[in-house]
C-alpha cells in the first residue's frame, strides 16, 4: 500500500529526529498523540505520514529507542508485527487493532487498554503527551495512573512549525492545485446551480488533482446582502444571474498539506461597497505581511492589525485571520493576543482578513512563507480581485 504522494523517507528520518530531540531535552521514554481525522490531526499524520479517518481513533506512540507502535481501528486481538522500511508502515514495528468507536461509549477503554501495554512493553515511565487536553478523558486517566506524564505540545509544535524544504516544495505545489480549483469554479458557476453544486465541483477538481481532503466553504447571495462562509449543511440556496458568492478553498495537495485560498465571485457586476470592502481587507492584509518578520511578536501583530482596522473605521478582529499550516488545516503560531510562539524563517502562514458589515462579508486569504526578512511572494497565483463573471 502507498499513500497519495507520500514524503520521502528521508524525510520521516528528519521528523523522528526531531521528535526524538525534543524527547531527550524533555527525558522521555515514549511520546504519544492521538488523531480521529485528519483536517486537524497533523501530529499522526506529521510522524506516520498516514492519517486519521472517519473519526476511527488512531494513536501513535514514538519510542526513544525502537521503532514506533500505532493503535487504531481492527479487529479484536490485532497485533501485527510490521517492516519499518515499508512505505506504508515507515518507522512502525508494531500495529495494534480493536474495534473502538467514540460514539459507542464503552468501546473507548479498548484503545487505552492497547496504548498502555505497549508502553508497559517497552518498559517506558517518563511520557511526553500532544495536546493531552485534546486526548480522549479515559486515554489520559489510563496514562496518567501507570506513567509519569509531560506535556511535550509547546517544544514539539516549534521545530514542526519550520518548514523543511520538500515541505516547502510540497506547499507551492498544493498552492497551484488550489489556484486550479479555483479556476474551475470560475468556469462552472453560473444561474441556476445551487451553492451546494459550487462546493461539490470544487471538491471533485480538487480530489481530480491530487487532494485527500478539505473543505470548500461559501453561501451566494444578492449584491447588498453578505455571501458568508458556511458548511455544505446551509448551502441550499440557488444561484442567481447578479449573485456574488464568496468561497474558502482549503484543501489538501500532495504530503497531506494544508493552504487556503478565498476569494469573491459576482454573476455580474460588483457594487462600489463590495469593491471598497475587498479594497480594504486587501490593504489589512498587506499590512499585516509587512509586520511578519522572524521574531515578530504574534500578539503585537494582532493588536497592530485591529489597531490598524479601528483607525479606518472597521471592526476589529473576532476570529483567528492568520495561523500557521502543514499537516494540519490550523498550526501554531496563531496571530492572536494568545499565541507565544514567535515567528521564524520558513514557517507557512495563512493570512485571512475580513469583517462582515451586514451588507458584505469582506474576505481575502492567501499563503505565505516566511522568507529571512519577511513574508516572500504570495504563494497563490490567482489574482486578488473581486472576479465579475
Amino acid at each position: 500500500m502507498q499513500t497519495n504522494s507520500p514524503i520521502s523517507s528521508a524525510e520521516m528520518e528528519r521528523r523522528w529526529a526531531l521528535a526524538r530531540g525534543v524527547m531527550a531535552d524533555l527525558g522521555l521514554d515514549a511520546l504519544v498523540c492521538q488523531a480521529r481525522e485528519d483536517w486537524i490531526g497533523g501530529y499522526v499524520r506529521w510522524l506516520t505520514d498516514v492519517p486519521a479517518n472517519n473519526g476511527y481513533p488512531r494513536t501513535v506512540i514514538l519510542f526513544a529507542d525502537r521503532p514506533m507502535a500505532v493503535v487504531e481501528m481492527g479487529a479484536f486481538g490485532t497485533d501485527r508485527v510490521t517492516d519499518p522500511k515499508v512505505q506504508a508502515t515507515r518507522g512502525v514495528s508494531r500495529v495494534l487493532g480493536t474495534p473502538s468507536f467514540h460514539s459507542v461509549v464503552y468501546t473507548i477503554d479498548y484503545d487505552t487498554a492497547l496504548v498502555v501495554g505497549a508502553l508497559r512493553d517497552a518498559g517506558a515511565g517518563r511520557i511526553g503527551l500532544l495536546c493531552p487536553q485534546a486526548l480522549p478523558h479515559g486515554l489520559m486517566q489510563g496514562l496518567q495512573a501507570g506513567f509519569e506524564t509531560v506535556d511535550a505540545t509547546d517544544a514539539l509544535d516549534r521545530v514542526k512549525a519550520i518548514k523543511s524544504p520538500e515541505e516547502i516544495a510540497l506547499i507551492h505545489e498544493t498552492a497551484m492545485l488550489q489556484d486550479k480549483v479555483f479556476a474551475e469554479v470560475c468556469d462552472f458557476i453560473r444561474p441556476g446551480v445551487t451553492d451546494r453544486d459550487v462546493a461539490a465541483h470544487a471538491e471533485v477538481v480538487g480530489r481530480r488533482l491530487g487532494s485527500d481532503q478539505g473543505i470548500q466553504l461559501g453561501l451566494s447571495a444578492p449584491i447588498g446582502n453578505p455571501s458568508r462562509f458556511l458548511n455544505r449543511p446551509y448551502q441550499r440556496r440557488e444561484i442567481e444571474d447578479g449573485d456574488h458568492m464568496s468561497i474558502l478553498i482549503e484543501v489538501s495537495g500532495p504530503g497531506g498539506i494544508y493552504l487556503e485560498i478565498a476569494r469573491t465571485m459576482v454573476l455580474g457586476r460588483a457594487d462600489d461597497h463590495l469593491l471598497q470592502a475587498f479594497d480594504n481587507v486587501r490593504a489589512a492584509q498587506d499590512h499585516t505581511l509587512s509586520l511578519m518578520k522572524p521574531g515578530a511578536d504574534p500578539a503585537a501583530i494582532a493588536q497592530a492589525h485591529d489597531d490598524w482596522m479601528q483607525a479606518r473605521g472597521l471592526p476589529p478582529e473576532t476570529r483567528l485571520y492568520a495561523h500557521g499550516q502543514g499537516c494540519e488545516m490550523v498550526e501554531r503560531p496563531l496571530i492572536r493576543r494568545d499565541e507565544t510562539m514567535p515567528l521564524a524563517e520558513n514557517m507557512l502562514l495563512a493570512v485571512h482578513p475580513g469583517y462582515d458589515d451586514g451588507r458584505v462579508f469582506a474576505v481575502i486569504c492567501d499563503n505565505y512563507m516566511i522568507g529571512h526578512d519577511g513574508p516572500g511572494e504570495c504563494l497563490h497565483r490567482t489574482e486578488k480581485k473581486i472576479f465579475e463573471l
